[in-house]
């Protein structure tokens, strides 16, 4: 609806306008009413306004004064916005007429008022509205192409900081650059839960839009890098440390930023996203550090070779009882006592060997643990799936010691085969019951995981698969004896349906039951045929 405020001192011309208007022009108009200019202009700043139609002379504030003070006010809607203004009055006067050319009014109605020249004026106004809707959407749309444009090449700039200098000059008008608030630092900005997930690549951009705004820093530019970072590019610096203690105070801990030095050229603009962007990452070895000054950080960060010998340690004494050496060795292999001035990329290459060397192998080797193992394997495979690295430290250190476990046991099942012969029997005896391995593993007390490596070692064969060659070689002795139907001896050695029976026996025979049935009697009648033969010779 088209906001409308009517102002006259005089009552029956208020009520008068309104039910004219709001009979000619039903649901179109909102319409509000004030006595004279001060209450309009309060009426305006807090409800706002898109036609304002109003007297000349009202006590208090005539409506010329008016006028002047909504041309340097904006409504509470749009900062932009200027009403249409319709003058009213009992005079025809000129310095009136001068007043409405100078603040652009809409028409000037002499009283009393004629109908057809105020709807006439109305329809005039709603015209205009409509033309000033779509221009401001033009523009909007404009605009929002210029800024994506300006993020696209900014984008491609950050990853190609060499470039010529006509590139440099082209660069700068396509992202504006004449319009930077000098100096400028650029920030890097993260956020990550305490689970280790980042939060939403575009609610954290809106996040650090809308709180740098709250501590008042000017913003040049704002994008998105190529791994779903925020790239503020703005200052003054001091508004950075600011924005991290504003997100503090809202409990918004997960928040992480890196801050490049101060840049005055657009040349700079590539420098200084490195060094914001290697301070983000140094935020991952402080644990309680939301934000990292690049002049800060130590010059020269210590780095050493990759401890192969360690690491390789580390894998052979997992599953050796030796389980209390796992946490001094990885203390060792991380230098944990050099921490803070160790360079980032000594653990990611650790990491790295660890997962190759000792992680994969080990279930290259003893095959799946159990699931909350496998979930722990996935995720400390990569370090960057947690928020701090004492996150994923102790992570890691959980995992090798549920490893340690998990591999003891499965080298006391393979060495001590009695649990085995134990199950084994329970097979034979029980093959014609609904069995599973984890009725079977929990017979003779073992881990699901554990008993699962543990008898195809001693069988050489997996649970299901052996159970199979069972069933089917108690069903065999049994259609031997002819006596039973082979629906009945399916059933009898353990499988549910006849289709079942036929179908696995079929799978480890090469034939049917019932052709292997046919096969075994035809077999015996010419045994029979033979002996008697021999008996008649024998007469």
């Amino acid at each position: 609806m088209i906001k409308l405020l009517i102002v006259d001192d005089e009552k029956n011309i208020r009520i008068g306008l309104k039910t004219m208007i709001e009979r000619e022009f039903p649901g179109l108009y909102q319409v509000m009413t004030a006595t004279q200019g001060a209450e309009a202009l309060e009426l305006y700043r807090s409800e706002g306004a898109d036609v304002v139609i109003t007297d000349i002379r009202m006590p208090v504030m005539d409506g010329i004064t008016l006028i002047e003070k909504m041309s340097g006010t904006s409504g509470p809607d749009d900062p932009g916005h200027r009403p249409i203004v319709i003058i009213l009055s009992g005079y025809e006067d000129f310095e009136y007429a001068k007043a409405a050319i100078r603040y652009q009014v809409m028409d000037y109605l002499l009283k009393p008022i004629r109908r057809d020249e105020l709807f006439a004026a109305l329809r005039k106004s709603e015209e205009d509205l409509k033309k000033r809707s779509q221009l401001a959407e033009q523009i909007a749309t404009t605009e929002a192409y210029r800024i994506q444009l300006q993020s696209r090449r900014l984008q491609e700039f950050l990853l190609q900081p060499e470039i010529t200098e006509e590139e440099a000059a082209k660069l700068g008008e396509e992202i504006g650059f004449e319009g930077y608030s000098l100096p400028f630092s650029v920030a890097v900005l993260s956020y990550r839960y305490e689970d280790g997930r980042r939060m939403n690549r575009d609610e954290l951009k809106s996040l650090a839009e809308h709180m740098l705004s709250s501590v008042q820093g000017h913003l040049n530019a704002s994008l998105l890098d190529s791994e779903g970072r925020v790239v503020l590019i703005g200052g003054p610096q001091r508004k950075f440390a600011e924005l991290s203690q504003l997100a503090a105070e809202k409990d918004l801990g997960g928040l992480l930023m890196g801050i490049s030095e101060e840049g005055n050229r657009q040349e700079d603009i590539a420098k200084c996203y490195a060094n914001a962007r290697t301070s983000l990452e140094y935020t991952f070895i402080f644990p309680k550090t939301r934000l990292i000054w690049y002049s800060e950080l130590q010059a020269k960060r210590v780095m050493f070779p990759v401890p192969e010998e360690d690491i390789r340690k580390l894998g052979n004494i997992l599953g050796t009882n030796r389980g209390r050496e796992v946490g001094a060795l990885l203390h060792d292999i991380f230098r944990i006592e050099v921490l803070p001035g160790i360079d980032i990329a000594y653990l990611e290459a650790v990491s790295r060997r660890i997962n190759e060397q000792v992680l994969d192998e080990v279930f290259r080797v003893y095959g799946e643990a159990s699931i909350e193992v496998l979930k722990l394997y996935r995720k400390v495979g990569t370090m960057t799936n947690f928020r701090h690295f004492h996150d994923y430290y102790r992570s890691l250190e959980q995992l090798l010691l549920g490893l340690d476990e998990y591999i003891k046991g499965i080298r006391s099942a393979h060495s001590e085969h009695g649990d085995m012969r134990e199950a084994v029997a329970y097979i034979e005896e029980n093959y014609h019951r609904a069995l599973n391995m984890a009725m079977v593993s929990n017979y003779v007390s073992l881990n699901y995981s554990y008993f699962s490596e543990a008898f195809k070692a001693y069988t050489g064969e997996s649970f299901v698969l052996y159970l199979k060659k069972v069933r089917i070689r108690k069903a065999k002795e049994m259609i031997g004896t002819d006596t039973l139907k082979l629906s009945e001896i399916g059933a009898a050695v353990g499988f549910e349906n006849t289709k079942q029976f036929s179908r696995v026996f079929k799978e480890l025979e090469g034939i049917s039951p019932f052709e292997y049935r046919g096969k075994l009697f035809a077999g015996h009648e010419r045994l029979a045929g033979s002996g008697r033969a021999n008996h008649e010779e024998l007469e």
